[in-house]
């Protein structure tokens, strides 16, 4: 599917969580994962924003020539507490010890935004900082037997089961669930018109 208009967007991601928000905001798109090496250590913001970028830029070398005026969107989204980054574990014994590291803690929830458009490359960074309540061991066992945690920056899904693991959050919702909306918005605010 391609956005009326001049400049229809090119989403750079399989994920299924951006796809349902953008769908859900009624912007229509054309979802174009791509398939690049992603950083997974380094300070959270800039391995955020250089995934993002990578995403991005992979797609839109892939676009013909009448795609050439398109909207590019590339979204990296990581979970960071005290500078180390979580991200999707690779089995349920590192869920398990990713969610008991995040238990009664605040920890951010970091989008690395990537637009480009019209030869012009904008970066930029959201951040959501969620209370997860104190979580026992049964409770932690209860939650990755669920299986969310799969795929999922964190080990979690706050739309999902996973909001029982959360006490509060602060800032953009939909930046948690995986698309910085309010972030995309800003930079982009015909989108929704």
């Amino acid at each position: 599917m391609g956005r009326s208009g001049p400049s229809p967007l090119i989403l750079a991601s399989a994920s299924p969580q951006r796809r349902a928000i953008l769908a859900r905001l009624g912007v229509v798109f054309d979802a174009r994962p791509t398939h690049v090496d992603e950083l997974e250590a380094g300070e959270p913001h800039a391995v955020a924003r250089e995934n993002a970028l990578r995403k991005a830029r992979a797609a839109a070398t892939g676009l013909a020539s009448s795609e050439q005026a398109a909207l590019v969107l590339g979204v990296d989204t990581l979970v960071a507490l005290d500078g180390a980054i979580y991200g999707k574990p690779a089995s349920a014994e590192e869920a398990r010890a990713t969610l008991a590291a995040l238990s009664a803690a605040t920890h951010d929830v970091v989008s690395g935004l990537a637009i480009i458009e019209n030869g012009t490359t904008e970066v930029a960074t959201a951040v959501t900082r969620v209370t997860f309540r104190r979580l026992d061991e049964a409770f932690i066992h209860w939650y990755v037997g669920l299986g969310e945690w799969q795929g999922r920056a964190g080990g979690y899904a706050i739309q999902e089961a996973g909001g029982a693991l959360v006490r509060s959050i602060d800032g953009d919702y939909l930046n948690v669930v995986g698309l910085p909306v309010a972030l995309l918005l800003d930079r982009r605010p015909h989108l929704l018109r």
